[in-house]
């Protein structure tokens, strides 16, 4: 994807694999033009004017394309986050721009797995991130921001997938969580924190296992993989964010762990995967991007 020409065809197959269809009233024929050196396609039915970058994420983007497609490469092949920073010198561009680019890539990568479904084993465990370094720690944290990792394993025991996903840890807030995340097939695992026992009514089996507290339980070996997953996934955003707004963010920034995780072991395919998923995802203006999260 070197030349602006790779890339604008790469988006045209990605959106439209078929031929082209319109957005507007699904109609196959269709006129081309270059305007301003784009190339617009018009539907002979609607007469609707579209773009491949029209209703897309990339949509009024003034950035060239093959920023976009290196900005995509890096958050995909990185083995840990990526910083706004670090994006902002590979791509050559100011913070604001970096910054844009980033989260409206996290926000494809979050809406494509905001669907997804675990079966079989599934490991899960509470857990906190951000807020202020001083005060109460962990569970109870006034300052943390709770969300609930969970792994589905293989019958031997290795990770297969990943849900990673920020809810307060009430009864209500994980039987809703459980009925969308969960297979009915699946055979879930947790510790004993109270609030699980509303998983057992979405699942086909629930273990419940009393770990307590300390380094202890976070070696116990029913929950092997899913802590290994939130000690790779904290160690990864202390290394890289020195200063960042988890308790805004975060479903973004689960969202980027989550994406790479799942596709981990197809990395040469996973930057088609994204362009597909960008060129799907609707548009996010700059004040969209900038609200707070909110947590369901």
């Amino acid at each position: 994807y070197g030349a602006e020409e790779q890339c604008a065809t790469a988006l045209v197959a990605a959106r439209w694999p078929g031929g082209f269809r319109c957005p507007k009233c699904a109609d196959p024929r269709h006129s081309r033009f270059v305007r301003a050196l784009r190339q617009y396609w018009q539907c002979y039915r609607c007469r609707a004017q579209t773009t491949v970058l029209s209703g897309t994420i990339f949509q009024a983007t003034k950035l060239p394309l093959t920023r976009w497609f290196l900005a995509m490469h890096l958050l995909t092949q990185a083995k840990n986050n990526l910083a706004a920073l670090e994006l902002m010198r590979h791509l050559g561009v100011c913070y604001k721009t970096a910054w844009m680019v980033k989260h409206k890539l996290l926000a494809v990568m979050a809406e494509r797995e905001s669907q997804r479904v675990l079966d079989g084993r599934v490991e899960i465990d509470d857990a906190y991130l951000g807020g202020a370094k001083s005060g109460k720690r962990g569970r109870g944290s006034e300052n943390k921001v709770s969300f609930i990792a969970a792994v589905q394993t293989s019958d031997d025991g290795r990770p297969i997938l990943a849900v990673l996903k920020r809810l307060p840890f009430t009864k209500d807030a994980l039987d809703a969580w459980a009925n969308r995340a969960l297979s009915a097939s699946a055979r879930v695992v947790t510790d004993g924190l109270s609030c699980f026992d509303a998983i057992k009514v979405n699942v086909a089996e629930h273990q419940s296992h009393i770990v307590g507290g300390g380094p202890q339980a976070a070696k116990h070996p029913a929950f092997r993989q899913v802590n290994t997953l939130l000690g790779n996934l904290k160690r990864s955003i202390s290394g890289t964010y020195h200063a960042f707004k988890f308790a805004k963010y975060a479903d973004r920034y689960l969202a980027e762990v989550q994406y790479r995780f799942n596709r981990r072991f197809d990395l040469q395919s996973i930057l088609a995967r994204l362009v597909r998923a960008a060129v799907l995802t609707r548009p996010r203006a700059a004040p969209m991007l900038r609200l707070a999260e909110v947590g369901r």
